[in-house]
């Protein structure tokens, strides 16, 4: 390739790139989902629009599955334990149990409707059996959703692709012929097993080797925590568990730790979170081709059908009225369960091992997925009303980075005092802090102030405090808690472990 050519692969490189990202803006003005104009970017710079080919089934697997990860690892960095602990057992039967059940319920409809054979039924009913993570993370999250709704569609996102991953591979591989189903069964529940491992320990590394060094620029702690997230994803491929689950559940463990510069890292990953997002719909755009699509219609519509009427809602009530969850919440996470890239990504795997029609499972796979997008997606707004999901978002949480202190056992924590926080009004000197943490500057309209008894805190400052390494997560748990109940805060809060943040001494 010549210095010529590269140039101009970069230059239509940034004019996608700036194209996804005006078309983000366009997304959150209107009510349609970003990932159809990603797509329609794809198609429009495609065979039929620019004339772009891009046929490589194998790559587009490959590229898209590392993109998957991404997602999954930000997914997982953004999700706060504290809130996911009560419903991680519902999403893991939602990601689990849940695609089973939806897998022999739409796979019987279309052997029964469609007259495909056994192998075929379950192949596109896998394809689509899981919800897809860059589509419920980029709608769920412009909803105030009560957090247990939305960290159990988020969780489930997260925990249903690598099964729907498994299923496909097997069918689609000579084990179809030649493995038992408890062989197939042992081999995903290894899968998964050992994901699950490999992302915690090298999450659990990755946090040492963060707390460990001090690297020279703020900006190097990003760019090192998303290499274990991709340390996370290749060893858990290369030890032949899943990929995708080992990326998730090193973001869960990373993002629930007192990284050094947790605030940019975070910033960092949604950054990141993007690029992928928008790379992985632009890609699988331009593999489709809309002369295929006609034929794919009565198909797409059928699966889709029988996916989000019958075999969703099944799915969902099997897994979640052991918990006694409310209809109306059930019949939400039923709808609420969007797919995207991923269900278009495996459909790339038939390709890849060149079954007969693969290319026709591909495009009413990509139709699908347009198609009730368009239905769900605008719907969800309206129904999270009538299922009461919704609540108000508080706006005192407060947010902090920390960044460890070169040469000693400590680091330095910074918070934004919030507008309409208790914490405003307070002296410095009734913070309380533990032995081991002082606030050592006040940053106010760009000016600092040294805190003494005669400082009152005000909305908009900016605390700098030095803590010892240990008492980090204890001092922002204090900080928390006075910033919801203010002085009384010793009172209100009930309980051991808040009693341990609250008391100073």
């Amino acid at each position: 390739m010549s210095h010529h050519d590269m140039d101009m692969v970069v230059l239509i490189a940034c004019g996608v790139l700036l194209a996804g990202v005006a078309a983000v803006r366009i997304s959150s003005r209107s009510s349609m989902p970003g990932l159809l104009l990603y797509l329609g970017i794809g198609l429009g710079i495609g065979e039929a629009g620019l004339g772009i080919r891009f046929d490589d089934a194998q790559l587009a697997y490959n590229i898209s599955a590392l993109l998957v990860g991404l997602l999954l690892f930000d997914g997982g960095f953004t999700t706060r334990w504290a809130e996911f602990r009560p419903v991680a057992s519902r999403a893991g039967l939602l990601g689990t149990v849940g695609v089973l059940v939806s897998v022999a319920v739409a796979s019987s409809i279309a052997m029964l409707v469609l007259g495909v054979d056994l192998r075929t039924g379950i192949l596109m009913a896998a394809m689509v059996s899981s919800t897809d993570a860059a589509a419920v993370f980029a709608i769920l999250r412009r909803l105030p959703l009560r957090s247990k709704v939305r960290t159990t569609l988020e969780g489930e996102s997260g925990f249903n692709d690598p099964p729907a991953i498994i299923i496909v591979t097997v069918v689609v591989s000579d084990a179809w012929n030649q493995m038992s189903v408890t062989g197939m069964l042992a081999n995903g529940l290894f899968q998964l097993t050992a994901g699950a491992l490999i992302g915690a320990a090298v999450a659990m590394v990755g946090q040492a080797f963060l707390h460990r060094i001090s690297l020279p620029s703020a900006g190097l702690y990003p760019l090192a925590t998303l290499a274990i997230a991709l340390t996370a994803y290749s060893v858990a491929g290369v030890a032949g568990g899943s990929e995708l689950l080992a990326a998730y559940i090193a973001g869960l463990w990373l993002g629930n730790q007192a990284l050094p510069h947790h605030s940019t890292t975070e910033g960092f990953t949604e950054s990141v979170s993007w690029l992928a997002q928008i790379g992985l719909f632009v890609m699988l755009g331009l593999l489709a081709s809309p002369s295929q699509l006609p034929e794919a219609i009565i198909p797409a519509l059928v699966i889709g059908s029988a996916l989000t009427f019958v075999a969703r809602p099944i799915s969902v009530f099997a897994c979640l009225t052991p918990f006694r969850e409310k209809l109306r919440t059930q019949l939400f996470i039923s709808w609420a369960g969007m797919r995207g890239a991923l269900p278009i990504m495996l459909a790339t795997i038939p390709l890849t091992h060149q079954l007969p029609g693969a290319s026709h499972m591909f495009h009413v796979i990509f139709l699908l997925v347009v198609t009730f997008t368009l239905v769900q997606g605008p719907l969800l707004p309206k129904l999270a009303p009538w299922a009461g999901v919704l609540e108000q978002i508080s706006p005192r949480e407060l947010q902090f980075d920390s960044s460890p202190l070169e040469g000693i056992n400590a680091s330095l924590v910074q918070f934004r005092v919030p507008d309409t926080g208790r914490l405003v009004g307070m002296w410095v000197n009734d913070l309380r802090l533990p032995r081991g943490a002082v606030v050592s500057m006040i940053i106010r309209d760009k000016k600092i102030l040294i805190p003494d008894r005669t400082l009152r805190l005000q909305g908009r400052d900016e605390l700098l405090l030095a803590v010892e390494s240990g008492l980090v997560e204890r001092v922002q748990g204090r900080l928390a808690l006075i910033n919801e109940h203010g002085p009384l805060a010793r009172w209100l809060a009930s309980g051991r472990n808040r009693r341990r943040l609250l008391d100073g001494d």
